[in-house]
């Protein structure tokens, strides 16, 4: 009856004794099968991580060699290129127990493995004081020959929103239309605003608000609108929040406006005639100020001064000495120079007659 059953080529229809080869050959294989498998890098977690500028981050590459792995350890971080065609930059390695650091560049700074001793495991890369220019793909690759095996984390360095500005444009007058604004001066893309009302009651049902300009519209603003509000803005690494305390004011008495608007206006012109007629009876004095004072100054203008001609006669006189002549007896003295000289006449001397009265 077994016979006849195990007729067929089926291994169910095989002896005892060959089951039981084939279960020891498969656990003598076993081993070798897995230790095929070779390095492992076991790192798990997101393949892209987002933080924060000037935070740090630890990159996760925890590996487990193969019992067939007999090579020396190596392990690279480098940067991946976005170009294919290019090479990637090589970062920090760890070789036959020594540290090195490759290159100054930017992405280079407060690098260092998170683990003491890397050839324990854990190939894990720490990063101190991220910036925006650190964020790129990053590769952590294990090698022990005939083992090798591999890890990608992309990193992206975000700047947390500043305080942002909150103001309202518009008079904040009941019945017109009010505009709250929401603005932050610095942070990564995508920011996103939102607007909540603190204070007063629940939204308006007339406020539409845009998450991406942070605006908060209030078509028909009203006494029930009036009240303290709160922005918030965001994005994958920080946020912070300003408030804004909405008032409604009445609109002015249009009348009044116009009526103050007319009397302002009359009042300016008044000031403005004014102000011309004193100008002009001010320059009026002035000119007539300045003819008198001509007039003045002809009458009393001393004589003018002696023609060049006349002074420089004087001047020649003045450098000849004076002659004058003074008569003593009969004869003619001459003055030189203050003194009198005596000259003796050429003529006879005169005879007096007593008859006529005078000399012959």
């Amino acid at each position: 009856m077994f016979r006849r059953g195990c007729r067929s080529a089926s291994p169910l229809c095989s002896p005892p004794w060959v089951s039981v080869l084939l279960l020891c050959t498969a656990g003598l294989l076993s081993p070798e099968l897995k230790g095929t498998q070779g390095m492992q890098v076991t790192s798990t977690g997101p393949q892209t991580i987002q933080k924060a500028e000037g935070e740090s981050v630890t990159l996760g590459c925890s590996y487990t060699p193969s019992p067939f792995d007999s090579g020396e350890l190596d392990i690279e971080w480098s940067v991946v290129s976005p170009d294919t065609t290019q090479k990637d930059l090589m970062l920090i390695s760890y070789t036959s127990g020594t540290k090195y650091t490759h290159g100054d560049h930017a992405l280079a700074t407060g690098l260092n493995f998170a683990a003491r001793d890397p050839s324990m495991g854990d190939a894990s890369l720490s990063i101190s004081r991220l910036s925006p220019s650190q964020s790129a793909t990053y590769q952590c690759k294990v090698k022990k020959s005939p083992g090798v095996d591999m890890r990608k984390v992309t990193l992206v360095v975000m700047a947390k929103p500043s305080v942002p500005k909150c103001w309202v444009e518009g008079g904040e007058l009941v019945g017109e239309a009010a505009t709250l604004h929401c603005k932050s001066a610095r942070g990564s893309t995508p920011l996103v605003y939102t607007w909540r009302r603190e204070s007063g009651g629940p939204m308006p049902a007339a406020a539409t608000q845009d998450s991406v300009t942070g605006e908060l519209k209030i078509s028909n603003h009203s006494q029930s609108a009036a009240g303290i509000y709160f922005c918030e803005v965001n994005n994958a690494v920080g946020a912070e929040h300003c408030r804004i305390n909405l008032k409604a004011n009445k609109p002015p008495n249009r009348a009044a406006v116009i009526v103050g608007v007319t009397v302002g206006s009359l009042l300016l012109i008044f000031v403005l005639l004014v102000f011309i007629a004193l100008l002009y009876w001010k320059l009026g004095n002035l000119r007539r100020h300045e003819k008198e004072f001509s007039n003045d100054i002809r009458e009393d203008s001393p004589p003018p001064e002696s023609r060049p001609a006349s002074r420089r006669t004087n001047r020649s006189a003045s450098q000849h000495p004076q002659v004058t002549y003074c008569p003593v007896g009969g004869a003619d003295v001459s003055s030189f120079n203050g003194g009198c000289t005596h000259t003796l006449s050429s003529k006879p001397p005169v005879e007096y007659d007593s008859r006529y009265g005078y000399g012959v």
